[in-house]
């Protein structure tokens, strides 16, 4: 999750690095983001954190990028609607499964696709690879 990068560069700005209170803090709003707490509102938080406080000057932009990145991509951080699908929400496994399903059958050497055969070719690998093929 991406988002944790940015939550825990706050978190060591405002905290320190290593601290129980920085670890705590990072932990906290993740898990806001994972039981639903609109994104929006977790990123407005972020900066209510640092209003009106005098802070070092690497802690106000680490705070201000981890509540941008958040309001940036908040319509794509539905943690919580995801999780009760039983969807994974970790990007590691998104993209080992797109690398495995399209980059590998899709970059072979030699090989050229039209738009429309490629699409043919991935539906059947996602068929195969889910093992959908024989109930399709």
């Amino acid at each position: 999750m991406h988002v944790l990068e940015y939550l825990w560069r706050a978190g060591h700005g405002l905290y320190g690095e290593s601290t129980p209170e920085a670890e705590t803090w990072v932990q906290g709003r993740l898990l806001e983001l994972l039981r639903g707490k609109p994104a929006k509102v977790v990123a407005a938080d972020l900066r209510r954190t640092i209003r009106g406080k005098t802070l070092h000057e690497r802690v106000r932009p680490a705070v201000v990028g981890a509540a941008e990145y958040i309001r940036k991509y908040a319509p794509h951080m539905r943690y919580a609607e995801a999780l009760s699908w039983g969807l994974p929400i970790a990007t590691g496994v998104i993209e080992g499964a797109c690398r495995y399903l399209v980059k590998d059958r899709m970059e072979r050497g030699g090989a050229r696709w039209t738009l429309a055969g490629a699409e043919a070719v991935l539906r059947l690998r996602a068929l195969r690879t889910s093992g959908d093929f024989d109930a399709y």
